[in-house]
């Protein structure tokens, strides 16, 4: 358990380090956000905000789990290198993005192709990954099979597998992208959820089906529980110290090099834990901003009227006269209880035995 406490508090230090750092350089540079012109007005305020802040948090989680490997004198496993692989995969995708809004001054960033593209190829490449190299247990790092609370059912098969896993990717990766619209908002949520599977990897690791003190009883047939642990440790610890400077009003933004990368982590995180569709529970806040948008875009197509005054729902409330601060405390809020509801979920799942 050492691990897990070493890890957190590394990239704990490192963000809280380095992001004045980060943004000194990224100001001398002038890398500074494009704010949209249709939205609140408030927001124009912060044009010129250093961004591409994810890189902070991205290069701390990195370092805090090699040193955290180096000082214990333990090894990496391959799930705990997956989801980190995955992680910066989808940072580098989403940093191509920034520097080309921000340095080759094209507002749209990488085009909606290119974006797909190597979204694709990080997503695909983890999914079939995750399907290889057996343990000596027989287990690969993720399963075929769907999973809420461990696996159950039938094997959807490899190739449904992979589709599945890279929707779930895209999902959530475009999830906390569309939540990054306020202050520290994606930032506080994804430190919440984090800590979430910092426990449930814990109690997978507590209760493996590895463990003979376990047969009998319920386990979990999870490949490197505390592993996981200890990647969302470093996750949490690096987002939480980024969280002090990107909290309002914000000394930088994370940029979809930060969005991109935590909503990668977050779905490795749920694959190989087998907590797939636990996820939609535990950030349900990213699913509910998502929805907001694909309920805004699919009622202006079908009837030419607006549901919110503005989406993602965040900036409805804004409009409605909510200050950022308010919209953000109380998003988090929300965030709160679906975290609580999911961990609930979880342990009485294995109270009630299934």
């Amino acid at each position: 358990m050492r691990q897990i406490l070493f890890s957190g508090s590394i990239a704990l230090f490192l963000t809280l380090v380095g992001t004045p750092l980060l943004i000194k350089l990224l100001a001398r540079k002038g890398y500074g956000q494009y704010i949209r012109d249709d939205g609140p007005r408030d927001h124009h305020s912060k044009r010129g905000t250093p961004t591409m802040g994810g890189i902070a948090f991205i290069l701390a989680t990195l370092i805090a789990y090699a040193v955290t490997k180096i000082i214990n004198g333990s090894s990496p496993t391959l799930s705990g290198l997956l989801v980190l692989a995955l992680f910066a995969g989808m940072g580098l995708v989403g940093f191509l993005d920034d520097y080309i809004k921000i340095v080759k001054q094209r507002s749209l960033g990488l085009r909606a192709r290119a974006k797909m593209l190597g979204q694709f190829v990080v997503g695909v490449t983890f999914a079939i990954l995750a399907l290889n190299f057996e343990d000596a247990r027989g287990l690969t790092p993720a399963s075929t099979q769907l999973s809420f609370t461990q696996d159950f059912g039938w094997s959807i098969g490899p190739v449904l597998f992979v589709v599945w896993a890279l929707f779930m990717i895209l999902a959530m990766s475009n999830g906390v992208n569309l939540t990054d619209g306020l202050d520290g908002l994606a930032t506080g949520a994804s430190v919440m959820v984090f800590g979430a599977y910092v426990f449930i990897g814990v109690w997978q690791y507590g209760q493996t089906c590895a463990n003979e003190v376990t047969a009998g009883a319920l386990c979990y047939e999870v490949r490197d529980p505390l592993d996981l642990a200890i990647v969302a440790a470093a996750l949490m610890g690096a987002t939480f110290g980024f969280l002090w400077w990107n909290t309002s009003p914000a000394k930088i933004f994370m940029g979809d090099t930060g969005s991109l990368a935590l909503g990668g982590a977050l779905a490795g995180l749920a694959i190989l834990s087998r907590t797939e569709l636990l996820l939609a529970v535990l950030g349900g806040l990213f699913v509910l901003i998502t929805m907001s948008v694909v309920i805004q875009v699919g009622s202006f197509r079908l009837t030419g009227r607006r549901v919110f005054k503005m989406a993602p729902l965040q900036h409805h409330f804004e409009l409605k006269g909510w200050s950022e601060v308010l919209v953000v405390v109380r998003f988090w809020i929300i965030q709160g209880i679906c975290v609580i509801v999911g961990i609930g979920i979880f342990y009485g799942s294995w109270v009630a035995g299934f």
